[in-house]
């Protein structure tokens, strides 16, 4: 065996693991998509021939008795008898490729909207600690286990489970395993008849999927601000928004007249305009040079001026093509299933019902090795260059699980375990006061504030959760650095209904970092701005909110400024931390606009954001704590051919 023929026999292993985790991070979503159409027989299919379902204290075995079970739990609330809603959204993956590739772990949040139309409206929510099997060549579930955690009534509102303490849910990962999806094979690779010109086709598959999940979460962030501008330079100038029992608009006129219907550019006061975008799954064409998107969207609703706020559950589609170097969207469609007011919610079955017959169908990405097309290669490709193409792509595992990582250990309080995840010299925000500098200034900050981590056994009273979604990842050229945006998707929950604490709440994590430091992915730089809105009431929710009394004192800033001093005050951070609570000028509070910042530009245009702020933020008030000072690159910040 010579030594070129060893290191593609490695590199086609390392590719096919890094599909392998891809597929089941797809699997789940899946899962999700089917739930959302009722489809209980397919959503069974998923499961392997032995596979298990345990939901909260029920255990079932078995595609045919899951797919009873599921149809059984539903009832009415399916989707698909008129008027009735199922949408399950199940996100923020922490996943895990075994060392041998033929086994898998993931955690996920998840939550369901359900309603049959005919008076009954509830949401149920709780964690998942999942288990997935490689089976006749695709991946499949060996064991979902769902931990039940919140529950209600539409009417009255959630609380915890049987209004209980809830447990801290063990996990399936160690602090350094959450930034190592995929781990060191256990031993040699196997011979391959790939050749390097495929394995290359299929790592610019990987990448391609990369841009075009990056591309319509982009697009998503961008329809929240009412950015029309910047929504229109994603689409070709073909391109088409179609809304399913609307109408369609092409060319780019037409798409932005689509856009129109929304009203003007920019958000007003009192405007929510969220649509946050769960579990997309991306299809690449064997051509590498189109490809499909298909998620679930969350319309989040309102003119407070106006006293209107809703709901509308919908499915995203969309399909992109690549213009040289850069993805463009071609078509984006919109399908929504129900819309209700939020006062008087679905129960009844909303203000207008399509059903699941209007959705598209799921798309079908088990098995992500398929036949690519033959093509003419003008050079055999240089094996070490794939391999560091292929160290991007794993990158965007890393970052997105160690941001999952993030969330679920500040909702249990694992204070310890928190700042293991933040790289050594890496920055944190913390609410209201400012930034702390060093991994031991961190874990110093949260025990400050919140006094000690929560033991293992402990049981909570109540719970506000950090969903970190949506995420649009960009990864330096040598795969060892990248810049991370999230949502911040914030439910939370108590042993009562609480006003003030019981509901929806939102924040946005607009320019976090991620660094691979000793072969682990963690996290270089995390900011948070918050809240872009908040549910004073659960009845009135997000629409119940009323300004300040003109000129009332700004709210005070975070009792660490007193008890435990940030090394970076938001205060001085100037225009950056202009609005927010603790930061610099008058306070902006919903239903008041708060700025938003963006670590990129246009991913298409190169258009540069009115707020654009490429590095961590602590780095032009204290150099030292840019990636660029420790040895890491900045990563792109948006097209190649464009350098803003």
């Amino acid at each position: 065996m010579t030594g070129r023929t060893r290191v593609i026999d490695e590199l086609a292993r390392d590719v096919a693991r890094v599909e392998s985790l891809r597929e089941v991070k797809d699997l789940q979503r899946t899962w999700a998509q089917l739930s959302q159409l009722g489809e209980w027989t397919a959503m069974a299919d998923l499961f392997a021939a032995d596979g298990t379902m345990r939901w909260g204290d029920e255990v079932v075995q078995g595609r045919a008795a899951i797919a009873a079970w599921l149809t059984r739990r539903a009832g009415a609330m399916d989707g698909r008898t008129p008027g009735s809603l199922h949408t399950e959204v199940v996100d923020q993956p922490l996943a895990n490729l075994s060392a041998d590739g033929r086994t898998a772990r993931a955690r996920w949040q998840q939550m369901a909207f359900l309603g049959d139309g005919a008076g009954q409206a509830r949401i149920e929510a709780g964690l998942q600690e999942d288990e997935y099997v490689l089976e006749d060549g695709r991946w499949r579930i060996a064991l979902l286990r769902h931990v039940r955690q919140y529950e209600g009534d539409y009417a009255t509102g959630w609380t915890n489970v049987d209004g209980a303490g809830l447990p801290i849910v063990p996990p399936h990962f160690t602090v350094d395993e959450t930034g190592v999806p995929v781990p060191p094979p256990a031993g040699p690779a196997s011979r391959t008849g790939a050749s390097a010109a495929d394995l290359a086709r299929r790592i610019d598959r990987l990448e391609a999927e990369d841009a075009v999940r990056n591309l319509q979460h982009a697009c998503g962030y961008y329809v929240d601000r009412k950015m029309w501008t910047d929504v229109v330079d994603l689409f070709t100038d073909d391109g088409v928004v179609r809304i399913d029992g609307v109408g369609e608009c092409t060319g780019r006129d037409g798409v932005r007249a689509a856009l129109e219907r929304m009203g003007a550019e920019g958000l007003r006061h009192g405007e929510l305009n969220d649509r946050p975008l769960f579990d997309l799954v991306v299809q690449v064409q064997p051509d590498g040079r189109s490809a499909r998107t298909r998620g679930i969207e969350v319309g989040m609703l309102a003119d407070v001026d106006h006293g209107a706020a809703g709901w509308e559950f919908s499915v995203l589609s969309s399909s992109a093509v690549r213009d040289g170097d850069v993805w463009k969207l071609r078509e984006l469609r919109l399908t929504p299933l129900l819309r209700a007011d939020y006062d008087k919610g679905w129960a009844s079955g909303g203000t207008w019902a399509q059903g699941a017959d209007a959705a598209p169908p799921v798309l079908d990405v088990a098995g992500r090795t398929p036949p690519v097309a033959a093509g003419t290669d003008a050079a055999d490709p240089d094996v070490t260059d794939l391999a560091r193409r292929l160290s991007r792509a794993r990158a965007f595992d890393g970052v997105e699980n160690v941001s999952a990582a993030y969330g679920f250990y500040i909702d249990d309080l694992q204070w310890p375990q928190m700042a293991g995840i933040i790289a050594e010299h890496g920055n944190k925000s913390s609410p209201f006061a400012g930034y702390y500098l060093g991994r031991q200034r961190i874990l110093g900050a949260a025990l400050a504030f919140y006094r000690r981590a929560l033991p293992p056994d402990a049981l909570r009273s109540r719970i506000s959760f950090h969903w970190r979604t949506q995420p649009v990842v960009h990864v330096s050229h040598d795969g060892r650095s990248a810049t991370l945006r999230t949502r911040l998707f914030q439910p939370r929950t108590q042993d009562v209904v609480t006003p003030g604490f019981t509901g929806f709440f939102s924040g946005m994590y607009p320019n976090d970092q991620a660094v691979l430091e000793d072969g682990v992915w963690r996290l270089w730089s995390v900011t948070i701005d918050e809240p872009y809105f908040e549910s004073p009431t659960w009845a009135g929710g997000w629409g119940s909110a009323v300004d300040r009394p003109a000129g009332a004192p700004n709210p005070p800033g975070s009792r660490l400024l007193e008890v435990f001093p940030p090394d970076v005050p938001l205060t001085d951070l100037g225009e950056r931390e202009e609005g927010f609570r603790g930061g610099t000028g008058t306070t902006v509070e919903w239903p008041g606009i708060v700025p938003m910042w963006f670590a990129y530009v246009n991913p298409v245009s190169g258009r540069v954001p009115e707020r654009y702020w490429p590095d961590c933020v602590t780095a032009q008030l204290r150099p030292e704590t840019s990636l660029t000072a420790h040895g890491y690159e900045l990563p792109p910040t948006g097209p190649p051919a464009v350098t803003p």
